[in-house]
């Protein structure tokens, strides 16, 4: 978010709500459609967000 200038504001506006912006602080789970929204709104791909260890 910080390499692309996009505010928690703009999720907030682009449909993610505050729960799940509470989520994604404390590292929980969030579901495929959340992943594909802040992908359209940070402009990048799942493999951008998502580490798997």
């Amino acid at each position: 978010m910080e390499k692309r200038k996009v505010t928690q504001y703009q999720l907030l506006k682009g449909g993610i709500d505050n729960k799940t912006l509470d989520s994604l602080k404390k590292n929980k789970n969030i579901t495929m459609i959340t992943l594909e929204k802040l992908c359209a709104i940070i402009g990048c791909t799942p493999n951008d967000i998502v580490e798997f260890k």
